[in-house]
């Protein structure tokens, strides 16, 4: 059997595509090796209707949905390789027999780093995250901590002000914030400190200290940190795609990519963490596009 569409990786943007493209009559193989970046989260936010759901609820859900559609086939297996062919690709996975497909869409999110932060994970999804937009709300009027030694941590003090005024801004050791930028935060009661961080002390997942190389400490009960982010996609970069300049696939607005009948969604393509609702926004626009390549393909049989 020729798939008409395999899709690689079961996170917001590949489940979304595959509704998409299930209801819309497509023969759809989903493969996904059920180990989504947002694991460690305790709950997801931002997404209308689904606000707090737990990731494993919202996989649930979502396969519930999916799987309604007699033409969406799981399989529940790493890819190890894509092949592309004149018109098709050839999907390996582990355990069983190659898939088959017309196009492929990828949607394999990231691989997330975290600092090297003695204790980080111990408080990393639980009092200690990455998106103030995810769970700057949990974490409202709370004397909290945001350590990142890239010039973007600016960016996320001032993000940061919006839901509290106890802010302590750490570049630990790094010196990525000029003298306009440091007065900016001061004259906003923000502290910032360039001194290298020792540890994070917590008492079950819960933020209580952050302790300096020097052995002083300072209570915060919880805080954001910057992990690094490589795309998965980095897997498959023999098939030649055109990358931007995060890592992800660089595509059109329907999700394709440079190669021919290769489509991307999801922080696959953006190359940067996602929320849940944008990221399956992206699936639901890609599978637009690969239901419409498949459709002017038949018109030109």
């Amino acid at each position: 059997m020729i798939y008409d569409c395999a899709i690689i990786g079961g996170g917001p943007a590949g489940l979304n595509a595959a509704l998409v493209l299930g209801r819309a009559r497509r023969t759809v193989a989903l493969c996904d090796n059920n180990r989504p970046r947002n694991r460690v989260t305790h709950a997801s936010h931002g997404f209308i209707t689904q606000d707090g759901v737990t990731p494993s609820e919202f996989r649930r859900k979502a396969y519930e949905d999916v799987l309604k559609y007699p033409s969406v086939q799981h399989y529940a297996v790493p890819v190890t390789e894509i092949i592309k062919e004149q018109d098709t690709f050839t999907v390996v996975v582990e355990g069983a027999e190659p898939i088959r497909a017309r196009k492929v869409l990828l949607a394999v999110g990231l691989n997330e780093t975290l600092p090297d932060l003695p204790g980080v994970k111990e408080v990393y999804g639980k009092s200690v995250f990455h998106c103030p937009y995810c769970d700057g709300w949990e974490l409202r009027d709370q004397p909290l901590i945001a350590i990142g030694d890239h010039p973007r941590i600016f960016h996320i003090a001032k993000l940061l002000y919006g839901w509290s005024r106890d802010l302590v801004i750490s570049t630990n050791g790094a010196q990525v914030l000029d003298d306009e930028q440091k007065r900016q935060l001061n004259a906003k009661g923000i502290r910032v400190t360039e001194q290298r961080v020792a540890a994070l002390h917590s008492e079950q997942g819960k933020l209580t200290e952050v302790e300096w190389m020097d052995g002083t400490r300072l209570a915060r009960s919880g805080g954001f940190v910057m992990p690094q982010w490589t795309p998965h996609t980095v897997r498959f970069a023999s098939l030649g795609f055109d990358t931007n300049e995060w890592g992800g696939i660089r595509t059109n607005e329907f999700g394709e990519s440079s190669v021919l009948g290769l489509f991307a969604a999801g922080e696959a393509a953006t190359g940067m963490g996602a929320q849940l609702i944008t990221a399956a926004a992206s699936g639901s626009m890609a599978a637009m596009g690969v239901n419409t390549a498949l459709m002017e393909e038949a018109f030109q049989e």
